[in-house]
């Protein structure tokens, strides 16, 4: 049974492309007693997009249930059992994921904001910071990375732990 202190606690991990967060992670949530969930919203499209999902599938040890939720990301976390510790990655695929499938963003934004507000267990979330890149040069690349930013900033307001990882060390921003 996790700590009191942990129950119902959100931690957010942001990080560019490759910097160390799902690591981190994945660190993180293992210090609380197995079982962990994750909750991978990565869509299987192509060969290099498997490879990559097997490789954050087999760098996880014993005691992991993973769910997937490429697009029904707030009735996933709605039936998650209290005091679950879950590691939710990554929010940039899942918006991805909505705004191919022209969902309506805000709300979908919204209703899994709404989930995150109450956390029943030790949650942690990743999702890549976007905004420290050159501007897009098309529409749809700029309008993504408008959703991402704002979505991350909802999230890091409302969690209760930010961490900022760069080159594989994360750095606490709340």
């Amino acid at each position: 049974m996790p700590e009191p202190t942990t129950l119902g606690r959100l931690t957010f991990l942001l990080g560019g492309a490759r910097s160390g967060k799902s690591l981190h992670a994945e660190r993180l949530i293992t210090t609380l007693p197995a079982p962990w969930t994750y909750i991978a919203t990565a869509q299987p499209f192509d060969d290099e997009m498997r490879e990559r999902i097997a490789h954050h599938r087999d760098r996880r040890e014993q005691g992991w249930r993973t769910l997937d939720a490429p697009f029904d990301l707030a009735e996933t976390l709605r039936a998650l059992p209290a005091d679950t510790p879950m590691l939710l990655d990554c929010l940039t695929l899942w918006l991805t994921n909505i705004m191919l499938a022209e969902r309506d963003v805000d709300a979908a934004a919204g209703e899994l904001c709404s989930v995150l507000s109450a956390p029943t267990g030790p949650w942690y979330v990743v999702s890549n910071e976007v905004g420290l890149s050159i501007v897009p040069e098309n529409a749809l690349a700029r309008r993504f990375r408008d959703e991402q930013g704002r979505l991350n900033q909802k999230i890091a307001a409302l969690a209760d732990e930010v961490l900022f990882t760069v080159a594989g060390l994360p750095m606490k921003v709340k």
